[in-house]
């Protein structure tokens, strides 16, 4: 038998082009676009390739979400351990994070890497639960320094941001946003009394 025809094979590597194509049909052409014969044709990989890694469109998907929290887990843990003051650091880590999701920084690829799925993922109950417990175990992990209504507040409010960059609300000006970061921000300080 000859070995002239035959390519090594590198699940890691076609896994990682799965996700990344699937992620970006979802953010060039949304949800519903995102077919398994889209993403393998995206990928340079067979139908059956596919299904190889990901049996089902909603295990592709979810593959993609599990994807994006690890790669925000990252992102936040990098943030954080730029920050020197214990209290309020996973606060203003997550705060930063989500506001480089529509202020123009980009993954390597160009694209922004946390709106890869629409909104319309959120409402799958076992995505809305994937990131319950992401949320709810970063929370605990950081109790000791990160509790409170102000830093709850503080949260929240940077989620709303990050929805409405998501939903292209109009009316917010870079400035305006910008300087709602940073008032954010500024309630992750403890004061000095």
């Amino acid at each position: 038998m000859t070995q002239a025809h035959e390519r090594r094979k590198q699940p890691e590597i076609v896994r990682r082009a799965l996700l990344d194509c699937a992620a970006k049909i979802s953010l060039d052409q949304g949800l519903p676009a995102v077919t398994l014969q889209a993403v393998a044709d995206a990928a340079n990989v067979t139908k059956g390739g596919l299904l190889h890694h990901f049996p089902s469109k909603q295990a592709l998907l979810k593959g993609v979400f599990e994807d994006l929290l690890q790669r925000l887990d990252a992102e936040i843990d990098e943030l954080m351990a730029k920050d020197e003051e214990p209290y309020g650091r996973f606060t203003r880590a997550y705060i930063r994070a989500f506001a480089k999701t529509d202020s123009g920084t980009e993954g390597d690829d160009g694209e922004d890497p946390w709106n890869a799925l629409p909104l319309s993922s959120l409402t799958d109950p076992e995505m809305k639960a994937m990131w319950s417990n992401w949320y709810a175990a970063r929370l605990a992990r950081h109790a000791g320094t990160d509790a409170g209504a102000t830093l709850s507040l503080a949260r929240y409010t940077a989620d709303g941001i990050w929805l409405a960059g998501l939903l292209d609300y109009a009316g917010v000006e870079t400035t305006d946003r910008t300087e709602m970061l940073d008032k954010l921000i500024a309630l992750t300080r403890k004061e000095k009394t």
